[in-house]
């Protein structure tokens, strides 16, 4: 399609300038370079950005109207015009927003092929099944970002501090040494049974762990139900992503695939609808806007 018009609408105030520059590398390598290059958003980000704009030969159109969803009515407006005057065979939407959907159907009764990009994370299943083509992109400098809490972590050094300190204050409350609740919290940790063993009136707590024992056996009898009793869909759906038995988050994205896959979901489908179906079986995070599913305690094995 190298040869054909090729048109990029970005939604700059919906992902990252990092994602904007992805897009264009993405489009031109599967569509060929886009000869309409503008990207929607407000007068902050465009002065913000500039520099980027300029780099990418992306045309920014400042939306100074006030209003939920004003950048994306401009860029709908805008969106058609262009197709009308323009006639491009290709038409890329770079939004994570399932706002757009009528658009794109507009956009397609005009005979262009649409594609959408996203930026993971923030893009639901809803909206991938609209478009002709749809790819998620990463956004690079979110893995830095969560990669330096991790390294700026310091709350071990408090432990010991804390430990300290009620070591101190212990001999005064039972007059044992301080070293002893450091021996008493490391023996708690590596063996709760052993201490329990050791205490003093060994009678008691061996009745409490033993009440301990048969409620934890008996849990999760209660909370699991067997395969067999689960409906025949929900074991479809756990036969065809067996993590969710497991207790793992799976993304959206690639649940619907794999439930595809299964012939359990059609292509326009959607799979949070199919999960909404189990409530008890099936929890999607966040609530609001899902982008990821993970088994309750209901199915986990």
């Amino acid at each position: 399609m190298s040869g054909d018009k090729v048109m990029l609408l970005i939604d700059a105030d919906n992902v990252s300038i990092d994602v904007v520059e992805q897009a264009i590398h993405w489009v031109n390598k599967h569509y060929g370079g886009p000869h309409v290059r503008r990207a929607y958003c407000t007068a902050e980000s465009a002065v913000k950005h500039q520099t980027a704009f300029k780099r990418l030969g992306i045309r920014p159109m400042v939306n100074l109207a006030a209003g939920k969803n004003s950048t994306d009515i401009a860029l709908a407006v805008d969106a058609i015009d262009l197709v009308i005057a323009e006639r491009p065979e290709v038409v890329a939407i770079a939004s994570s927003d399932s706002d757009f959907a009528p658009l794109v159907s507009r956009l397609r009764e005009k005979g262009c092929r649409v594609v959408g990009i996203g930026q993971d994370g923030k893009v639901g299943d809803e909206t991938i099944g609209v478009y002709d083509d749809f790819e998620v992109l990463a956004h690079r400098k979110a893995r830095g970002a969560e990669a330096a809490p991790s390294a700026e972590r310091k709350p071990r050094g408090r432990a010991p501090a804390k430990a300290a300190k009620t070591a101190a204050r212990e001999p005064r409350r039972g007059g044992r040494s301080a070293a002893a609740p450091d021996a008493a919290v490391a023996a708690a940790v590596a063996a709760p049974v052993v201490v329990a063993a050791a205490a003093a009136q060994p009678a008691v707590p061996a009745k409490k762990t033993a009440r301990r024992k048969t409620r934890a056996a008996t849990a999760p009898m209660a909370e699991s139900p067997p395969a067999a009793l689960l409906p025949d869909k929900a074991q479809a759906i756990l036969a065809a992503l067996p993590a969710l038995t497991r207790g793992e988050t799976v993304e959206l994205r690639v649940a619907a695939e794999r439930l595809r896959d299964a012939g359990l979901l059609s292509r326009s489908g959607s799979s949070t609808k199919l999960f909404g179906q189990f409530p008890e079986l099936f929890e999607l995070q966040p609530p609001k806007q899902p982008n990821h599913v993970r088994g309750t305690a209901a199915v986990v094995v």
